[in-house]
């Protein structure tokens, strides 16, 4: 049967325990153990979709259609585990079951409790990805021991050991020791007491990593693993890393986790190979090249909003044997003091998803000025929609062109709702979401980076082109060169003109990964690498 592995986290948030987990699932991949991923978490929103940027950070969109947690990115991009609606519950979506089973008389009249209830509905959950062609499920449990809000599905996850033996379970706790510089020393208590509340509810954490911002002393670990109950070499030290997120694999290799995990699992696994591993990190050490690309967005204060943006930005750099600086501007400032002033030297300007007004210009402005000056520009989602109102207003001659979403009665409407989006009054799940085939014109950009005629890619919106000026785009050099297998919608446009101009409107970022980048943030970086390059032939 398939091994179950659960993760969970103890003293402060954001931890890492999604870094962690596809880095353990990635290093069992590679000892050719077969993976599935999983997240639970313990917010009562049926999904992430409805919930804000600033809060949540991104909404990451799986093949299914399935919106979910962003750690599901750090899965794909670390392991090749198949990710879909049963990889990611939440406290709503579990409860809502439950509540539904009771109307439907599915419980014969029994009051229905969080135990065995809710607990049995969770451990359904974690059964989910299992089966005879997997041999290890990783479970992530979302928050840290202690909230309230995670207390069932800690209690789930003791009661599933009882239920499929305690052999067929691992339990790796996630812990901070941190450093106190006033008496210069790392303190274990926090993962004492962190561990004291797991011990309390009935589980015995088998391995313990401990983020540190130091290496962790022998003492320390001899320390932490008599009061919390663990062999000595199963205190793993994760160790920040100033680098890139990348190392983490690496860092958790040196210190034996990989084989600890084997062993206590008793699964038969082969040797450890992690050349492309090794490959990707010298790439990112010795690049040839340096450019500055500027992510113009609305949510630029929150890091992780635009989380696969960004990473797939590294990807590209790792393709191209190039640095990335990214440049994050917040498009409401470039309202105010001008794109002329903000993105003068950027080698590329890349503008991001988001829903609604606020900084709609701003993004726009931005479009204009790379159009004008032949600066290598990528549009995404709204970043399509943007560039489209841009090339409406100062090409096309129409002056108010604008997207109903922001304008309902402009005379213009170049962007408007989809039709089968007319009808739609709830907000979550609702929009046109997951993979979707689209046919790209031959000879075109997208088609070259791509190496096919025909994608399928990941889409989240309600708005798409408006069919009834294709014609006039296409005539003044905006190009439709992605279109719906139907022909209907306008997936990915291009200016002819252009060195590099491609916007699309569905969301690439989701499908690059560190060893595999996605074709078109390979290509957007490789032209703005031409464009530095070409300026400093200049300049000399």
């Amino acid at each position: 049967m398939s091994k179950h592995i659960f993760v969970t986290g103890g003293v402060v948030s954001s931890l890492g325990k999604g870094l962690t987990s596809a880095s353990i699932g990635m290093l069992l991949e590679q000892r050719g153990l077969r993976v599935r991923m999983q997240k639970l978490d313990p917010y009562i929103n049926v999904d992430p979709g409805t919930m804000s940027p600033y809060q949540h950070g991104e909404v990451y969109v799986l093949d299914d259609g399935s919106e979910t947690d962003l750690d599901l990115g750090h899965y794909e991009r670390f392991t090749n585990s198949p990710l879909n609606r049963h990889s990611n519950y939440t406290t709503g979506q579990i409860y809502l079951s439950v509540i539904n089973k009771e109307r439907r008389g599915e419980f014969l009249g029994q009051t229905v409790q969080v135990i065995p209830h809710i607990t049995n509905e969770i451990k359904v959950a974690l059964a989910k990805p299992a089966g005879p062609d997997v041999d290890v499920v990783i479970t992530e449990i979302g928050g840290t021991v202690g909230d309230i809000e995670s207390q069932p599905f800690l209690e789930a996850i003791r009661q599933f050991a009882l239920d499929v033996g305690k052999e067929n379970c691992l339990y790796i706790h996630l812990t901070l020791v941190p450093y106190l510089k006033a008496a210069d020393e790392q303190k274990t208590k926090p993962t004492q007491h962190s561990v004291g509340l797991l011990r309390q509810i009935g589980i015995q954490p088998d391995v313990l990593i401990c983020r540190t911002t130091r290496t962790l002393a022998h003492d320390d670990r001899k320390k932490i693993a008599l009061f919390c109950n663990v062999p000595i070499e199963a205190v793993i030290e994760e160790k920040d890393k100033d680098f890139s997120i990348y190392e983490v694999p690496i860092s958790l290799v040196e210190h034996g986790l990989d084989a600890l995990i084997v062993r206590k699992l008793g699964l038969t696994a082969s040797d450890l190979n992690l050349d492309k591993w090794h490959d990707l990190l010298n790439r990112l050490r010795n690049p040839q090249h340096e450019v500055t690309i500027a992510v113009v967005g609305k949510y630029t204060e929150h890091r992780d909003a635009y989380k696969s943006i960004y990473e797939a930005l590294d990807h590209a750099g790792v393709a191209n044997r190039a640095q990335i600086r990214i440049q994050r501007l917040h498009s409401e400032l470039i309202e105010r003091e001008g794109a002329e002033r903000l993105l003068a030297g950027v080698d590329g300007v890349l503008v991001p998803g988001g829903f609604g007004e606020r900084g709609i210009e701003g993004k726009v402005d931005a479009i204009s000025f790379v159009r004008q000056r032949g600066i290598p520009f990528f549009g995404i989602c709204l970043g399509m929609q943007c560039a489209v109102v841009e090339f409406a207003r100062n090409v096309l001659g129409l002056e108010k062109a604008h997207s109903t979403e922001f304008d309902k009665d402009n005379p213009h409407p170049v962007i408007c709702l989809m039709e089968e989006q007319q009808d739609v009054t709830e907000k979550g799940g609702t929009m046109r979401l997951g993979a979707q085939p689209a046919r790209l014109r031959p000879g075109s950009k997208t088609a070259k980076c791509y190496g096919s005629e025909e994608i399928s890619e990941r889409h989240r919106h309600r708005y798409e082109f408006n069919n009834a000026y294709r014609e006039q785009f296409e005539a003044q050099g905006m190009r439709p060169v992605g279109l719906s297998p139907d022909g209907l919608l306008v997936e990915v446009v291009e200016v002819a003109s252009h060195p590099w101009f491609v916007a699309v409107q569905y969301h690439p970022e989701f499908k690059s990964q560190p060893t595999r980048p996605h074709p078109l943030f390979a290509g957007f970086i490789g032209a703005a690498v031409q464009h530095r390059l070409a300026v400093q032939q200049v300049s000399s």
